[in-house]
This record gives structure tokens, C-alpha cells and sequence, in this order.
């Protein structure tokens, strides 16, 4: 008997067409640091809910693959970049001269957005046109949300899945789930080893 398989909703969420300046790749796809706080990498992904799209903007500490930094909205605009951002830098208060990589959409290559990098005094880097493979960390991450929990369910709102988002990360992602680049400790359990 055959089943008809269910296609999954697509969404563009790297609008690459714009005039602001793109950073060079810094991060080179090394994604490896030997502590917190020298490399960081945010991305935007989205979750289709029955009242419509709620995009999710993340910042990883790549040192241990722990999300410091989301927000969500249901509009794609630079605030909500900024929105990940500012809580990465209340929660970490990062050292002058941090790597911050993401793709080159326009929300990252923003006035605004630069303009808050530079007062934090940030690296920028950013990926190649159109190479998901640059920034692997913060894709896995979005590949392991979507398998763990976005596709398990329908979402009715998006109050309801930011607060299945909310807690994901701080219930279970960061505080709990095991990751083999991290020799099967959870983020938070990686990161106080290292301390």
C-alpha cells in the first residue's frame, strides 16, 4: 500500500539582494574554539504555525553549541536579529575581538545590526553567496529543532510554539541534550568542564 508522503512548507529566509557591505569569511567553516566567547554564529530559521510564519533568530556559542541568544517574531526584520543578539550580549558580555558569523542577508548586513557588532567590538564574518556549509553549526542546530520538535506537531499559534521553542532550549537543548562534537555532554555541561 502506498502512502503519500508529507511535504514540509518552505521558506526563503536569506535575502542576499540588498547594498549593504559583506563581511569576508573569517570562520572559514572552523568551527571548533578552545573556549566560550571566541566564536558565536547566528542564523534565522522559521516554523509555519495556522496563524502563519514565526521566524526563530538564534546566536551559538560554538565552543559548545549552546544557543545564548533567540528570539522570534513573526515578521523577518532586522530587529529581530538585533533581538538575538542583544540577549547574547546581556548573557555573556563578550571579550573585544569575538567572531560573529552569519550568512549575508540583509538583516545581518543591516546599519543597525553592524553598528551594534561594532560598539561590542566583534570580527564580522560572514558566508559565502548562497553556502549553507559555512555556517554548519547553527543549520544542525535548526535540523535537530525542526526533527525534535517543530515537525512533531501542529502548531496552532505562534505563542504556542515560541513557548514549545522557549522550552526546548532552555528545558532540554542547552541544559540536557548530549552532542557527539561535544564527546556526549549537553552545552551547559560541556562549558562548566571547561571552566
Amino acid at each position: 500500500m502506498q502512502q503519500s508522503l508529507r511535504t514540509r512548507k518552505h521558506k526563503v529566509t536569506t535575502d542576499s539582494d540588498h547594498k549593504f557591505n559583506i563581511a569576508p569569511n573569517l570562520l572559514d567553516r572552523d568551527f571548533n574554539t578552545d573556549a566560550p566567547n571566541q566564536k558565536w554564529a547566528g542564523d534565522i530559521s522559521y516554523v509555519w504555525t495556522r496563524e502563519g510564519w514565526l521566524y526563530l533568530a538564534v546566536i551559538l556559542d560554538l565552543h559548545s553549541r549552546r544557543v545564548i541568544g533567540w528570539a522570534v517574531s513573526n515578521r523577518m526584520k532586522r530587529d529581530l536579529a538585533i533581538r538575538a543578539l542583544n540577549m547574547a550580549i546581556a548573557f555573556r558580555a563578550p571579550p573585544k575581538g569575538c567572531i560573529h558569523h552569519t550568512d549575508r542577508g540583509s538583516q545581518y548586513c543591516s546599519h543597525d545590526y553592524q553598528k551594534l557588532l561594532r560598539q561590542h567590538g566583534f570580527k564580522v564574518s560572514m558566508s559565502g553567496k548562497g553556502n549553507c556549509y559555512d555556517n554548519a553549526a547553527v543549520e544542525t542546530f535548526f535540523k535537530t529543532i525542526k526533527a525534535e520538535l517543530i515537525w512533531r506537531r501542529s502548531w496552532e499559534t505562534r505563542r504556542q510554539a515560541e513557548v514549545a521553542i522557549f522550552e526546548y532550549i532552555n528545558g532540554f537543548y542547552n541544559p540536557r541534550r548530549r552532542h557527539s562534537a561535544l564527546g556526549w555532554k549537553s552545552p551547559v555541561a560541556f562549558e562548566r568542564k571547561v571552566a
